[in-house]
């Protein structure tokens, strides 16, 4: 499986989320290699707690891979080089966690046809290694989702299962924004169709995560002034609306995020230990992330709609 993670723009929860994902389909028991093809800024090492990656990846992350800079990308595996205290004792059962960084000093590039073949001979390596492949690319019509939309669309990758999920934050901007960047007249659907995509089959490989969602009926909110209260719940039903008028209403949303301060603080992977022992997250976006990525897997959640 093919995991393309976009979102209209920065902020958005996109890298932590899809990092978050990529984190528990391991620990379901699948072998998972994350690629950061965020090429302007990759910032994959430092929410899986391996900074000194990103030093290493120069001249050998993906981004120098694609360019045709360097035979093999870097390859790192996160459970054996993290400094999160958590992960260096690799769960059992516990499938492989594997990182491919992207080179700190890279940048965003036309798509030609050489790196574009090294984009599918990649992936096709790697879909014969791993179950689950997560491609994190930068935010908005980039350069980035440019070559994914052009490598799915190459007959070699045509029979590859490939989910697309667009992040968002839960406020009128972002939703208009992610359903401009998959429905606009340059969106995911046009180009992709310009590439040989069918349009049925791209549309129904796409689905919503809308991140930082306040929860109303939380102990977190209990002690809004009425009026705040009122106010929240009154704005959150008009959102709802104007994301279903846009067509991103809630039969295209995989699963939403709650708002979570040590995500807001500190992006990282949320485990079992920072929701039982420390009790520093929330265990309601431990359970988001874990239904998020059951769903990534789960057929009845990509029918056509």
């Amino acid at each position: 499986m093919l995991v393309f993670a976009a979102s209209d723009k920065g902020g958005t929860g996109r890298s932590v989320t899809s990092a978050n994902l990529a984190y528990r389909r391991a620990l379901d028991g699948d072998d998972v290699c994350y690629l950061d093809f965020d090429f302007g800024s990759p910032t994959a090492p430092a929410v899986f707690d391996i900074p000194d990656v990103l030093k290493e990846a120069e001249g050998r992350g993906l981004h120098s891979y694609l360019k045709g800079e360097t035979g093999e990308p870097l390859r790192v595996d996160i459970w054996a080089r993290t400094e999160h205290y958590v992960l260096r004792d690799k769960p059992d059962r516990s499938g492989r966690l594997v990182l491919l960084p992207g080179d700190r000093s890279g940048g965003e590039f036309v798509t030609d046809t050489e790196n574009l073949h090294r984009c599918v001979d990649l992936i096709l390596r790697l879909k014969r290694e791993f179950d689950v492949i997560v491609v994190d690319l930068s935010a908005g019509r980039s350069y980035a989702m440019d070559l994914a939309l052009a490598a799915t669309a190459q007959e070699e990758l045509r029979r590859v299962k490939v989910r697309w999920l667009i992040y968002h934050r839960w406020t009128r901007q972002h939703v208009m924004a992610a359903a401009e960047l998959v429905s606009g007249n340059q969106g995911i659907v046009s180009a992709g169709e310009e590439m040989g995509h069918d349009r049925q089959a791209l549309l129904g490989a796409i689905r919503f995560v809308r991140a930082a969602v306040p929860d109303l009926e939380s102990s977190l909110w209990s002690q809004m002034p009425p009026a705040q209260s009122a106010w929240m719940r009154q704005y959150n039903k008009q959102l709802e609306v104007v994301a279903a008028e846009l067509g991103i209403g809630k039969s295209r949303v995989l699963g939403a995020v709650p708002l979570e301060p040590v995500l807001q603080l500190r992006e990282q992977l949320i485990t079992d230990q920072d929701v039982l022992d420390s009790r520093i997250a929330n265990i309601g976006t431990w359970q988001a992330m874990g239904e998020l990525a059951e769903r990534l897997a789960d057929d009845k959640f990509w029918g056509e709609l």
